[in-house]
């Protein structure tokens, strides 16, 4: 497995690139990565078939300027910026069979990165579908989404280390589906950020797939950069352009 910890200037390239690595595992034969990114841009991403008039305060985001972006997995609307680090999994399904079935799977890949945060000395559950709560209060700190593809699997989530919690009430609806234990809190009541460094967390995820995460790729290769720019120009992502 590849580990990869770069963040591209542009939100469009963020998302996409994780789309790319999928492509590239699931066609190509390029194999499982963990890659992290943090966007220094405050953005917003809906999920495949989410509604930008359901789920935005469009006027909002025109107002501040802020982009509204498409990606190809599934999983609710997020506002991402300064302070949400996102980490990426390509996994192999015949390699990791709990991948093999949808529910399995986020349960499968949220112990892990719960494992992870307890290295960490933060205490966290796992709440179905596919959220990561603390323990005490449960309180959402991650949430997660899914792109499946023949062989490989795209799984994709958020870690509130440091973020702006604001910008979720002032860009983000109440959801229509809320999970249970959400309890209608409104978004201030219902995410926290966790106080840890994003580097310390890193290094667990990585320890926990058993992975060396000083050997670390801090750029894309040549083929990459000329894939994402094909697929730039293919894939509509912003909302509305």
């Amino acid at each position: 497995m590849q580990v990869k910890d770069f963040t591209f200037k542009i939100p469009q390239e963020n998302i996409l690139y994780d789309e790319l690595l999928l492509q590239l595992a699931d066609k190509h034969g390029h194999g499982e990565v963990l890659r992290f990114w943090e966007s220094s841009e405050i953005f917003i991403v809906l999920g495949m078939i989410g509604n930008e008039h359901e789920d935005i305060w469009l006027e909002r985001t025109k107002e501040d300027n802020i982009p509204v972006l498409r990606r190809t997995s599934g999983g609710g609307t997020v506002v991402q910026g300064p302070g949400c680090l996102n980490y990426t999994l390509v996994l192999e399904k015949q390699r990791h069979l709990d991948l093999n079935d949808l529910r399995k799977s986020y349960s499968w890949i949220s112990s892990r990165v719960i494992d992870a945060l307890k290295e960490c000395g933060v205490e966290a559950i796992f709440r179905p579908i596919s959220d990561i709560a603390l323990a005490s209060g449960e309180k959402k700190i991650s949430g997660t989404a899914q792109h499946r593809g023949k062989n490989f699997i795209l799984h994709h989530g958020t870690i509130l280390c440091d973020f702006n919690l604001n910008l979720i009430g002032r860009y983000l609806k109440m959801p229509k589906d809320i999970p249970d234990y959400r309890k209608n809190r409104p978004h201030e009541d219902f995410v926290t950020n966790i106080h840890v460094a994003p580097k310390p967390f890193k290094q667990a995820l990585g320890n926990v797939f058993g992975l060396n995460t000083a050997t670390v790729l801090q750029s894309p290769s040549p083929q990459e950069v000329l894939a994402l720019r094909e697929l730039l120009q293919k894939r509509q992502v912003v909302v509305g352009a």
